[in-house]
């Protein structure tokens, strides 16, 4: 991958939990399209998406989305990042409606055509005015993975997309990767899962390996 297509470019990474390294100089390039970060469950899928989102503070190394250095310009970074964490609360006092309104504002090229297919594509209508704290785990994920999908965020950060998900819902979120991919072809997205999803492209796969 050349740096003209590099949307993302990890440099000399480090981070530890207590007692437990998890990166150490680990470098990455993350190019336009979809990109599979594979491990399994103790592999640090999630801590690397956090990292690459911004919310969690590498102990060493360097981020750099676009030209724009986390380091050095952190709100400017992560505005160019979508990435919710689909384990936490913090969205629990608010309807899915009320948070969805939220986002045109905080993402430049925010599509709200996109928004209504998905909505439609993983039946979310009858969700739309139900606190966060009501959805089921899948139904949950899927409002959170429409909203990064329609987000048109430069670099997208999807975790464990399946959890809690049918096998029609799972089949659309495979339709709508693969079509965001191709409509957003300057557009990075990273999706963590144990294994690739079929019908996918996948235009990389970073394979993590399991802590010791």
């Amino acid at each position: 991958m050349n740096e003209e297509t590099t949307v993302l470019q990890v440099q000399g990474l480090g981070f530890s939990h207590p007692q437990q390294p998890v990166f150490a100089g680990w470098s990455a390039r993350v190019g336009p399209g979809t990109t599979l970060v594979q491990g399994g469950e103790s592999s640090g899928k999630t801590t690397l998406l956090r990292l690459l989102a911004g919310a969690l503070a590498p102990a060493q190394g360097q981020l750099v989305l676009n030209g724009t250095a986390l380091a050095q310009a952190p709100e400017a970074y992560r505005r160019q990042v979508f990435w919710m964490d689909p384990r936490s609360d913090a969205l629990d006092a608010l309807t899915v409606r009320a948070w969805l309104q939220t986002l045109p504002a905080q993402h430049a090229a925010w599509d709200a055509a996109a928004l209504a297919a998905h909505v439609q594509g993983w039946g979310l209508e009858e969700h739309l005015d139900k606190g966060f704290y009501m959805l089921s785990t899948g139904s949950k994920r899927k409002v959170l993975m429409a909203a990064a999908l329609a987000s048109g965020a430069p670099l997208t950060l999807i975790d464990e997309p399946v959890a809690g998900l049918d096998h029609g819902s799972v089949r659309y979120l495979c339709q709508a990767l693969a079509a965001t991919s191709a409509a957003r072809p300057g557009r990075a997205i990273v999706v963590a899962h144990y294994e690739p999803l079929a019908g996918v492209p996948w235009r990389a796969v970073i394979e993590l390996p399991e802590l010791g």
